[in-house]
């Protein structure tokens, strides 16, 4: 068939090199593309609130700035559902060329906006445009990325392959945070005028390195070979989407499984920085104690990844919920000490514990799904856990702790909630990790 990659027989060790080739590009390609979705976060932040929506209340301004941040997260789905089709129709590798093109091109327009002193509330609605297309991409990229490191992963490590895509998100925050932290070092007066914009336009140097490492890399065997076998059967190609909603059952419980681990996760660079910040930990400081702690995370991502290829993805990823809610009260009481450096030690156990969850994450997701749909399934399930769980997080529970008198209780309930509403749909769950990925459904 037309249009697809096909394979020749290759040697074990042709095959391993292979892998390692595809999992380091899905790592670097995360990385890129979380560098610049979650840049966003920290401009939301300490930057978006006075530069887009001044004259207005400082948490005001907080939550509006939280809200163009949620377009992008409300946007990712879409992304799912278009990249995930032709993904599984035309290949994986195509995708993720264009989705890498799109984040990286809207991301340095970001960094061109005026503000609202030079073209007054314009500048929001274009952030909010450009913050679609970011979502649009993040939501075809991840999907693709997560395939092609599974796909080509031996079955006994598909866990840790694909967690590599995962620890692309820790990787971008910590490039996107340094950067962020080094420029908010400037006057407040310079950082507000353009310093908060170069971290934007270095998205499209990180644009030209991520399509150089990504154009050398071969389509997924595993979809070359179920393309080849239904061509050979004369079998007629489902249409990835309906072919998921067929069978909605794995969506929904994608969906709910996976949202308390985008909420904790979104709340750390958001609501956390500015928490911190409030209570009079240096600006500076708070992003670089971040940024450290996300960079040891990178690792635990890793051998959450590792252990769940040995312990089943559920137990891993119940075991770090629930302590995370264990130390939702503690970790707030850090946050507020004023004292960076039990701020970066507050940052460094919440990553960690979250790491438990985000590690096996991709593989448990992508593994629900035959190949000819798994595109689509595992994009889409994965990106609405990210909205339902995150696209409105910040929003809310800055809202609450606003109406509450600025009282940290209403958001530890929050969050507390939302984990235990994962916790059950994780259980509820099925194991995949000695699932066949070759079976076509």
């Amino acid at each position: 068939m037309s249009g697809h990659t096909t394979l020749a027989p290759a040697g074990t060790a042709a095959k391993r090199k292979e892998a390692r080739t595809v999992i380091l590009s899905s790592y670097l390609g995360s990385t890129i593309e979380f560098y610049d979705f979650l840049l966003y976060a920290t401009a939301a932040a300490v930057a978006f609130p006075k530069v887009f929506f001044t004259g207005t209340d400082e948490w005001v301004g907080v939550v509006a700035a939280y809200a163009t941040f949620a377009a992008g997260y409300v946007a990712r789905p879409l992304g799912g559902v278009i990249f995930g089709h032709f993904g599984d129709k035309v290949g994986r590798k195509g995708m993720l060329i264009i989705s890498m093109a799109m984040m990286g091109i809207a991301s340095t327009l970001i960094g061109l906006i005026p503000g609202a002193g030079v073209i007054g509330p314009w500048g929001a609605v274009i952030l909010v445009l450009l913050r679609v297309c970011q979502g649009i991409a993040v939501g075809g990229e991840w999907g693709g990325a997560a395939l092609m490191a599974l796909e080509h992963a031996d079955p006994k490590r598909r866990g840790f392959a694909a967690s590599f895509v995962n620890a692309g998100a820790p990787t971008g925050a910590v490039l996107g945070t340094v950067v962020m932290g080094i420029f908010s070092a400037l006057p407040q007066d310079a950082f507000l005028a353009w310093g908060w914009r170069v971290p934007f336009l270095l998205s499209f140097v990180l644009l030209i390195v991520g399509m150089f490492v990504r154009l050398r890399v071969s389509e997924s065997p595993i979809f070359a070979e179920a393309v080849a076998k239904e061509d050979a059967q004369g079998t007629k190609r489902k249409i990835p989407l309906l072919d998921v909603l067929r069978r909605p059952k794995a969506l929904i419980m994608i969906m709910f499984a996976g949202a308390a681990g985008f909420g904790l996760q979104v709340v750390l660079p958001t609501f956390s920085v500015t928490y911190a910040v409030s209570k009079g930990a240096p600006q500076q400081g708070v992003l670089y104690a971040f940024a450290g702690a996300s960079a040891i995370s990178i690792i635990f991502v890793l051998l959450g990844g590792r252990l769940s290829d040995r312990l089943g993805r559920r137990p891993v990823m119940i075991a770090g919920l629930a302590l995370f809610i264990a130390y939702l009260f503690p970790m707030f009481g850090m946050l507020g000490s004023g004292n960076t450096g039990l701020v970066f030690v507050a940052f460094t156990v919440a990553l960690i514990l979250h790491s438990c969850l985000y590690g096996p994450l991709a593989a448990f997701v992508s593994e629900q799904f035959g190949t000819t749909s798994r595109y689509t399934g595992a994009a889409v399930g994965y990106q609405l856990a990210t909205l339902i769980g995150a696209g409105f997080t910040p929003g809310i529970i800055a809202g609450l702790y606003k109406d509450s008198g600025q009282s940290i209780f209403p958001v530890v309930v929050f969050l507390s909630v939302m984990a235990l509403v994962s916790i059950v749909f994780i259980a509820l769950t099925r194991e995949s990790k000695n699932n066949d990925l070759t079976t076509v459904r």
